[in-house]
C-alpha cells in the first residue's frame, strides 16, 4: 500500500488516477483549489464519487497559499506526490496570465518544497505538448530542444520542468515530468474542444472549426494516460554515474534524477477527421464554422511515446472512435440527454 499525494483530484485527469490507485488499495489525499475556470459543480461530483472509495481525503485549498499546502502534505506524510493541478487552457492565458504564473510557477515550487522536506520517494508532476512550441520536426521526442513556448501557459508549464530538474539536482528528488498530449474522455473538462462540440451540436449551434480544419492533434485517452501515469510512479528516474551511458533517445539528465516522458497516443490526426468521429457518436452533423488560426495556437502536435513504452512496456493504444463514443455515452448520462 502506497501513499500518494495528488493535486488536482477535483480535476479531469486527477479523479480519473486517484480513482484508480483507490480501487487497487492506496491511501490517496487530494488536494484542489475548486476554482471556477469551469463549472465547478462538476469538480464538486467528481470529489463526491472519490469520497465514496475508502481511503480518499480531500483538501480544498489553492496551490498558492503553502501554509495551506504544507500542512495537507504534513497530515499525508506521502511515499509519492503527484502534481497533476494547474491553471490549464492555452486561449485563457491570453485573457489572465497571471493566473498562470501563480498557479503553474508558485504552486508548483510549494509542492516541490513539501517534496523535499518529505524526502518521497518520486515527484511526478505534469508539463504539456505546448511546450514543444514552435518545433515543426514530428513526432516530438523528449530530447528534442524546447525553447521556443507560444503561450503564457506554455511558458509556465516550462518553468516547472526547469524548477523541477534543479530540485531533483540540489535535493536528489527522483522526479518524472510528463508532456501530456491532448487528453479527452468521460468526465472531460467543459472548456476542451470535444466538450464544446458535442454540447452544440446536441443544441444545434455551429461548432467553430480553426484553421479551416488543417490542425492536427495527437487526441490520448484519458483511461490510457492514467494507466501510463500509474506505471511511471513505479520507474523513478536514477541519477547517472555516467553521462555517456544514458541511453540514446533517453531524456534521464546526466545530473539529477530527472526525466521527462510524453504520453500521447502516437497519431496525428486531423480535426475534421476528429469532428467527424463526434458526428459519427451522435448520429447528427455538425454545423461547421470555419475559421482562421488562433493567436497562440500551433498547427500541430503529435507525440514520440517509445521512451514511454521503453520505461514502462505499455502505449497507448485506444481507438479515436471507441473513445470519443465512451464519453459521448457518458455525457449524455451526466446531462441527461
Amino acid at each position: 500500500m502506497m501513499r500518494v499525494f495528488i493535486t488536482g483530484t477535483a480535476g479531469f485527469i486527477g479523479y480519473h488516477l486517484a480513482g484508480q490507485l483507490l480501487d487497487e488499495g492506496h491511501v490517496v489525499h487530494g488536494l484542489d483549489g475548486m476554482t471556477d475556470y469551469y463549472d465547478v459543480r462538476l469538480k464538486e461530483r467528481r470529489h463526491q464519487v472519490l469520497l465514496q472509495k475508502p481511503g480518499f481525503v480531500a483538501t480544498q485549498t489553492m496551490l498558492e497559499d503553502q501554509s495551506a499546502v504544507d500542512a495537507a502534505v504534513d497530515a499525508c506524510a506521502p511515499d509519492i506526490i503527484v502534481h497533476l493541478a494547474a491553471q490549464a487552457g492555452v486561449r485563457y492565458s491570453l485573457e489572465n496570465p497571471r493566473a498562470y504564473l501563480d498557479a503553474n510557477v508558485i504552486g508548483t515550487f510549494n509542492v516541490m518544497e513539501a517534496a523535499r522536506r518529505h524526502h518521497v520517494q518520486h515527484l511526478l508532476m505534469a508539463s504539456t505538448s505546448s511546450v514543444y512550441g514552435a518545433n515543426t520536426d514530428m513526432p516530438y521526442a523528449e530530447t528534442m530542444k524546447a525553447d521556443t513556448q507560444m503561450t503564457i501557459y506554455a511558458a509556465t508549464k516550462k518553468a516547472a520542468e526547469s524548477m523541477g530538474h534543479a530540485y531533483a539536482h540540489l535535493w536528489d528528488i527522483p522526479t518524472t515530468m510528463f508532456r501530456f498530449f491532448t487528453v479527452y474522455g468521460p468526465w472531460g473538462r467543459p472548456d476542451m474542444a470535444y466538450f464544446k462540440f458535442v454540447t452544440a451540436i446536441l443544441e444545434g449551434r455551429p461548432i467553430d472549426i480553426y484553421n479551416h480544419g488543417e490542425m492536427y492533434r495527437d487526441f490520448t485517452y484519458v483511461g490510457d494516460l492514467v494507466r501510463a501515469i500509474r506505471l511511471l510512479m513505479d520507474v523513478a528516474p536514477v541519477r547517472s554515474e555516467n553521462a555517456h551511458a544514458i541511453a540514446e533517445g533517453d531524456s534521464l539528465s546526466p545530473v539529477a534524477p530527472y526525466r521527462v516522458v510524453n504520453i500521447g497516443n502516437s497519431q496525428k490526426v486531423r480535426l475534421v477527421d476528429f469532428v467527424e468521429a463526434i458526428e459519427e457518436a451522435l448520429d447528427r452533423p455538425a454545423i461547421r464554422n470555419m475559421m482562421a488560426m488562433q493567436p497562440g495556437d500551433v498547427p500541430a502536435t503529435w507525440a514520440d511515446a517509445g521512451l514511454l513504452e521503453r520505461l514502462t512496456g505499455y502505449r497507448p493504444q485506444t481507438d479515436l472512435r471507441e473513445g470519443i463514443a465512451r464519453f459521448v455515452a457518458w455525457y449524455r448520462d451526466y446531462h441527461g440527454r
